[in-house]
């Protein structure tokens, strides 16, 4: 299981950087590591155990319906955890931004995946550029793309991280763990992913709604798959706008994936 390599993946790096580190640093590296590390494979047996990874598709999408509704009221911030582990644990993203639309309605399940993207990918962030940094590191170390990015972040700032959250030419879930290494800062991040990521929540959101919808309401389904529709169609026009109109070579990164 991905999630659960991670955690030991943590600890191994911890236990390698360790190694190098001065004494007085040794003991409070070796303490973080270990907690992240705890953490991670915690939740990844959790996840393991009560079979919810497994689920995660489109293919499962009713069982995943009936499981969030079983929670009653507090059924939204279940979703939302979810949400929030699977950006952090690299689970499939789509099923789950589809599942928020079909639960919830078009509306709120845009609000709510809107909050749990934003809140997932400011902790990856935050992993990678404390916690977690030795092993990120290791995963980006001769990547020519994320040089790209950390070289992009330092001449273009916040427009760098614009561009690769509406092009997609590095993956979702790295790529948060990816901008903790760079030296663009927290609350700029945050708010750049916040608006950036709400043309798609909204776009999965409307698209799980007309689902729901579809179950007596013919209208409102065709009017929630139109703005699905416009927006999966703005999503795929972004890359080809911001080509002519970004100083930054998208299609030399594209190259380079």
């Amino acid at each position: 299981m991905i999630s659960l390599k991670i955690g030991l993946n943590f600890y191994i790096a911890g236990r390698e950087r360790i190694k190098l580190a001065d004494k007085p640093e040794k003991k409070k590296n070796y303490g973080k590591l270990v907690g992240v590390a705890v953490v991670v494979i915690a939740i990844s047996l959790i996840l393991k155990f009560t079979g919810v990874a497994q689920y995660i598709s489109l293919d499962n999408i009713n069982k995943l319906s009936d499981w969030i509704e079983g929670f009653g009221m507090i059924g939204p911030i279940i979703y939302m955890l979810l949400f929030i582990v699977g950006t952090i644990f690299f689970l499939p993203g789509l099923p789950i931004a589809v599942l928020g639309g079909i639960v919830f309605g078009a509306v709120w399940g845009t609000i709510y995946a809107s909050i749990a993207s934003t809140i997932g990918a400011t902790m990856a962030f935050l992993l990678g550029r404390y916690a977690a940094r030795d092993l990120v590191e290791g995963w980006v170390k001769g990547n020519k793309q994320f040089e790209k990015i950390d070289e992009g972040v330092k001449e273009h700032g916040w427009r760098m991280l614009m561009i690769t959250r509406l092009v997609p030419v590095f993956p979702f879930n790295l790529q948060n763990y990816t901008y903790g290494l760079t030296d663009i800062d927290l609350k700029t991040y945050t708010l750049v992913s916040w608006l950036c990521m709400i043309p798609g929540a909204i776009a999965f959101s409307f698209a799980g709604g007309s689902i729901r919808s579809g179950q007596g309401d013919l209208g409102k389904t065709f009017m929630y798959l139109g703005i699905a529709g416009v927006f999966f169609v703005f999503l795929s026009l972004i890359p080809r706008w911001l080509k002519k109109r970004s100083d930054v070579n998208i299609d030399d990164m594209e190259e380079s994936v």
